[in-house]
């Protein structure tokens, strides 16, 4: 049985509004958003003085720059050695379960990983550990040999692993290590 979890919503045509209504037409079950009277004044902000205006003397006049909006630029998506080494740093420190990962680990990994996890080879009183730099090397296209360095308190930890490229596309675990002094 497949599972369905999102339904693709319905492309907007142009004939009608965002809402969902023809152009044009009011819903009369709804009621109508109060007009502003003309009695009541409305209150219009005085604008506040920037850095600049506020050391000149009074009398002068600056000329005011429109401010645009910054724009911030898309992020690429992270490469998938950077996601799993996050994910086994976590899963080593004992900030994760064993299962939180279970499906991106292959099978000899994951008795790899699930010895090295009781261990807890990145755990280190209190420290929260960190990555400090991820490499990688690409023997053929679907493969990837990965090395993380990861800071634990005052020491530095070596972790490898490797990714590979299943029949179904997604990258999964085939081999996990890190330094010997503690396992």
């Amino acid at each position: 049985m497949r599972k369905v979890m999102t339904r693709p919503r319905p492309r907007p045509t142009a004939t009608r509004t965002p809402a969902g209504r023809p152009p044009n037409r009011r819903d009369s079950r709804r009621p109508t958003p109060p007009s502003p009277s003309p009695t009541t004044p409305t209150p219009t902000p005085t604008p506040t003085p920037t850095r600049s205006q506020a050391h000149q003397a009074p009398g002068t006049r600056t000329r005011q720059t429109p401010q645009t909006p910054r724009t911030i630029p898309a992020q690429p998506p992270p490469h998938p050695t950077e996601v799993f080494a996050e994910r086994l740093v976590l899963v080593l420190s004992g900030q994760r379960p064993l299962h939180w990962v279970a499906r991106h680990i292959a099978n000899t990994a994951f008795d790899d990983l699930a010895r090295l996890a009781e261990l807890r080879p990145l755990c280190a009183g209190g420290h929260r550990p960190t990555i400090h730099r991820i490499g990688h090397y690409q023997p053929h296209p679907e493969a990837y040999e990965v090395f993380a360095r990861v800071a634990t308190g005052p020491r530095l930890r070596a972790l490898a692993f490797r990714l590979a490229l299943g029949p179904d596309r997604r990258w999964r675990c085939t081999a996990v290590e890190t330094d010997p002094s503690r396992t």
